[in-house]
């Protein structure tokens, strides 16, 4: 397996159920990952060390995912400079996902979160390799190979409903 580019880290096991999609998007995309388990509330001395060791080992963005108070993409924001992408995650503890969508997005200046939809790690997931792709000729390619195959499925329904 090639060196992985994008970071995928969430706050609990119960997050990939959405952070899946970010994982499937690279995979289709081609831009290689690691997903891993990094909780800003239970195990804070791991998300300071995945945050400040990053760049070190190759990442080029990191896409964090959590729930509830959801200060995961935050905090890991505050201790890296590459880029952050926060998913708020809906959760079971959560306020119909509004905590988390104000937690990531209502960050302080200096600190900037690159904030999606509620569950929109697929949308992180495409971020994440348009930053790859923005340097990296082969991502580029298959990014806009994928925005093609968007747009043919989309043609292609609009002309069945339009033949009925």
């Amino acid at each position: 397996m090639s060196q992985p580019m994008i970071g995928i880290i969430m706050g609990s096991q119960s997050d990939m159920r959405i952070m899946s999609a970010a994982a499937e998007v690279l995979d289709d995309l081609g831009v290689a990952y690691e997903l891993t388990i990094v909780s800003a509330h239970r195990t804070p001395h791991r998300m300071v060390n995945y945050a400040e060791a990053a760049r070190s080992k190759g990442l080029k963005a990191i896409i964090a995912g959590a729930g509830g108070a959801a200060h995961l993409p935050g905090m890991v924001a505050s201790l890296t400079t590459l880029p952050v992408i926060g998913v708020p995650v809906k959760s079971s503890n959560s306020i119909d996902g509004w905590d988390s969508i104000l937690s990531i997005l209502q960050m302080p200046g200096g600190v900037p979160v690159a904030t999606v939809a509620l569950d929109g790690a697929k949308n992180a997931g495409i971020l994440a390799a348009q930053i790859v792709g923005a340097f990296d000729e082969g991502v580029a390619q298959n990014l806009t190979d994928y925005k093609v195959a968007m747009r043919e499925k989309v043609e292609a329904s609009i002309r069945a409903i339009e033949d009925q």
